[in-house]
């Protein structure tokens, strides 16, 4: 059943993307964290260690709780009718998935730098990014698309496929309440670089080998698009490492190499310079048609990922 699942719910993704009518779990779980933040922080008091055992007790509340929940309910479904229960798991299979959300989010940034709109691309952009975009040139919004789809296709695509190819929607969506997390509290800033660092960390882990996975799927595939594959594999060699995050250059560098361009450098966010470093080498500037490129590659690479998934599982006959 799990399986039929995944193949169901990302043939949806890709057809249908989140419908905004369709209440998502990702809503729930961000008005859970908003919930228990203010609670956990009174019970264990704003010093260092304190602050520290709330986010730890945060990052353990959330995905088990996650997991126990919708693992309950599948569970439930699927007593009630094997039906019921291949309809609950390929709606949340579905709703894991964020590939259409990506590209249809991307090729809007392209269509306003394509117009020469800036203002409405800078709009646009800001929808899919964290940085501040007020100030973004054209190759600055073009630029922070591509890397918005190649980082995305980690944690958007392939991280929860791989969660739900071993253990259903339950484990996906456990994937999804820590990514959450992390996008919610996971800062160095002052608020929190104590409660947010267990969320951050086991980020971090989730996506260690989801994020490896993804960059070699992301080479391969750029030369089935008509991309370097040798530029992206050098690239990758070199520059996966060039984040902050272990796990967040991994595809953008194989993007940079694949494109034959320069990602990521110094960036804004919420009003704070980030001094980043740079990846890949500027051959060229970046310009809006990389985005249909990069869309391209993370497509193919959502497709085969889909595939490969399907023939391991059946090959293991699960």
């Amino acid at each position: 059943m799990v399986t039929q699942a995944v193949l169901l719910g990302f043939g949806l993704d890709l057809l249908l993307g989140d419908p905004a009518w369709m209440p998502h779990p990702v809503v729930l779980m961000g008005r859970a964290i908003s919930a228990l933040e203010k609670p956990l922080r009174r019970a264990f008091g704003p010093s260092e260690a304190g602050l520290l055992h709330a986010g730890r007790v945060l990052a353990a509340v959330l995905p088990l709780g996650t997991l126990l929940l919708t693992g309950l309910v599948c569970r439930a479904a699927q007593a009630l009718h094997p039906a019921l229960g291949l309809l609950v798991q390929t709606v949340w299979c579905w709703q894991a998935l964020a590939a259409k959300g990506l590209y249809t989010e991307s090729t809007a940034v392209q269509r306003q730098l394509e117009k020469q709109d800036l203002p409405a691309a800078r709009r646009a952009v800001s929808r899919i990014v964290g940085r501040d975009t007020a100030a973004l040139t054209p190759e600055g919004v073009a630029k922070a698309a591509v890397e918005t789809v190649a980082e995305n296709f980690s944690d958007g695509v392939i991280a929860p496929l791989l969660y739900m190819l071993l253990g259903g929607a339950p484990l996906a969506l456990c994937y999804k309440s820590i990514n959450t997390m992390d996008s919610m509290v996971g800062y160095k800033n002052e608020k929190y670089l104590y409660f947010g660092r267990a969320a951050a960390h086991l980020d971090d882990i989730a996506n260690w080998l989801p994020s490896r996975l993804a960059a070699l799927l992301w080479i391969l595939c750029a030369g089935l698009c008509g991309q370097s594959m040798q530029g992206a594999w050098r690239i990758w060699r070199r520059d996966r490492r060039c984040h902050a995050s272990p796990n967040s250059a991994q595809t953008e560098s194989a993007c940079a190499g694949a494109l034959g361009v320069q990602l990521a450098g110094p960036a804004w966010y919420f009003g704070e310079y980030y001094n980043k470093k740079t990846i890949g080498d500027a051959h060229r500037p970046v310009e809006p048609r990389d985005i249909a490129r990069t869309n391209r590659v993370m497509l193919a690479g959502s497709v085969l990922a889909v595939a490969l998934g399907f023939l391991a599982r059946t090959g293991l006959g699960c």
